[in-house]
């Protein structure tokens, strides 16, 4: 039977940071003027105020206290809050593909491989900025990979889900390596205006090299236990933007276009789903959660990662055991899971059980349980 393993992982990070003070100042700036241009209105009891934000409430809300962005100066700008990413040309290298190529060659690097050795390369995230020809295409040649490379998105579980297709390709022969990277660029289909949400995102790319056992060179392996994919349609959280928007002579820019969700309702239905298909995918590999040395979970909230994780661990869990990235990195939708699982691995020794899990939405999750080798 072969065995897959995971054998390098890589982080791209943008370089500016927003902390919870300097988005707080810029929405409460705008929503400041707004209040003023419509006092009137207000007064007569036509439109309520606009409530204004404040750190205590992010961190409060979510565990957030800072993310990282492509461009902070366009989102600082009570003006125009949204980032500023001049347009490049069809001969230039795409925003996605140079994040990619960053923290791809941080994975081959770590893998102890080179590039041409890659025979899959899949781009997998949640908004994708064309929609063909494939990023990954592009990625494959900037690499000079052999094979082929195809896009996916599968919103936040677009990395696990992506896992399960390389780690079946390897398998099934068809492949001996591929390379899964996942630039997000989260902040451009984020409403900055919006109290609920306009502090929930950040940026960054991720990368993984996977390899059949028998050619694998790295001394720090991952085997690739099973993987387990679940998918519920819900409307709870979704992003209407695309192209058809202007065939239905809709504004592509309209704030009912970009990233929406009920809250609550995301936080009750997402968390037993979650907990149920960990706990059951354990189960199916004769594991159980005193098993789980580490859990690598999705990013998007504090608390529904601490109830996730007590479901599965049957008790609160400690950071070593539920790492946490999301304070310093938002939510950066596929790429999560994904940081948490490059930043923190230390400590784990050979027969150790780890867990890595995204969920979002569609409502989709991925469960892809990992041992060290």
């Amino acid at each position: 039977m072969t065995q897959v393993v995971i054998t390098g992982t890589g982080l791209y990070t943008p370089e500016h940071a927003v902390d919870n003070d300097a988005l707080v100042a810029t929405f409460n700036t705008w929503a400041e003027g707004e209040n003023a241009r419509h006092a009137d209105a207000s007064a007569a009891g036509e439109r309520e105020p606009l409530a204004y934000s404040s750190s205590a409430f992010i961190e409060k809300a979510s565990g957030i206290k800072s993310r990282y962005v492509l461009d902070a100066d366009g989102i600082l700008d009570p003006e125009r809050m949204r980032p500023h990413l001049p347009d490049r040309g069809n001969d230039e290298p795409s925003i996605q593909c140079e994040m990619a190529l960053s923290a791809a060659q941080q994975a081959l690097t770590s893998a102890g491989i080179n590039a041409e050795d890659i025979e899959l390369v899949i781009v997998a995230c949640s908004n994708l900025e064309r929609a063909y020809p494939a990023i990954a295409v592009e990625l494959q040649q900037a690499l000079g990979t052999r094979g082929y490379g195809f896009d996916m998105n599968v919103a936040c579980s677009s990395a696990t889900f992506a896992l399960e297709t390389a780690a079946n390709a390897i398998a099934s022969g068809s492949v001996k390596r591929a390379l899964i990277v996942n630039p997000e660029i989260c902040s451009a289909h984020l409403n900055f205006r919006d109290r609920d949400s306009h502090f929930i995102f950040g940026d960054a790319c991720t990368a993984m090299v996977l390899e059949n056992d028998v050619v694998a060179q790295a001394q720090e392996r991952y085997a690739i236990l099973g993987t387990k994919l679940v998918t519920q349609f819900s409307n709870a959280i979704r992003n209407n933007a695309g192209f058809l928007n202007r065939v239905t002579d809709s504004d592509p820019a309209a704030l009912d276009k970009l990233f929406v969700q009920e809250g609550r309702r995301v936080f009750k239905e997402v968390c037993p789903l979650v907990a149920r298909l960990i706990g059951n995918h354990l189960a199916s590999l004769e594991l159980g959660g005193g098993d789980v040395r580490r859990l690598w979970l999705h990013q998007a909230n504090l608390h529904m990662n601490d109830l996730i994780a007590r479901k599965v661990l049957g008790a609160s869990p400690t950071l070593e055991q539920a790492p946490v990235i999301l304070d310093r990195y938002a939510n950066t939708s596929s790429a999560g899971s994904i940081i948490a699982f490059h930043l923190h691995r230390e400590a784990l020794n050979s027969g150790d059980i780890g867990v890595i899990c995204s969920f979002g939405a569609g409502y989709s999750a991925g469960s892809v349980v990992v041992q060290k080798v």
